[in-house]
């Protein structure tokens, strides 16, 4: 038998983790992010991105960025791997693609001294 969440307990598991990470630093890594958020970052640290406006308060158990792109200047050259968003003692991981990834970045092909723009990031609770 699967548990199913009405929607506003969906909404509040969102706007909880949106509470601790809404306005946090994005870290855009080479390589395959590690097992799990709790291990130490895997790879080259390419460009951080912080989340200014923050995010959307919880519409049907989904939250996405208040005002987009955010945008970084890249410390580093290589190909984007995976991201890892942070915000004191909690992280989120996902995949990075220019459409589709969990974070979706304007390039995955980063230059340092260049431009990095996150144009899409949500969080999304599914109702099972």
């Amino acid at each position: 038998m699967t548990i199913k969440l009405d929607t506003s307990i969906r909404n509040a598991i969102v706007d909880e983790i949106v509470t601790n990470l809404g306005s946090g630093d994005v870290k855009i890594y080479t390589g395959t992010q590690p097992a799990d958020p709790d291990s130490a970052a895997t790879g080259t640290l390419l460009c951080t991105i912080s989340i200014s406006s923050g995010m959307t308060s919880a519409s049907s158990g989904s939250s996405s960025l208040t005002s987009a792109p955010e945008s970084g200047t890249a410390n580093a050259t290589g190909t984007a791997g995976w991201a890892r968003l942070i915000s004191g003692g909690y992280n989120i991981d996902g995949s990075v693609a220019t459409s589709g990834g969990d974070f979706t970045i304007n390039t995955l092909s980063i230059v340092s001294g260049g431009s990095v723009s996150l144009t899409a990031f949500s969080i999304n609770q599914a109702a099972s």
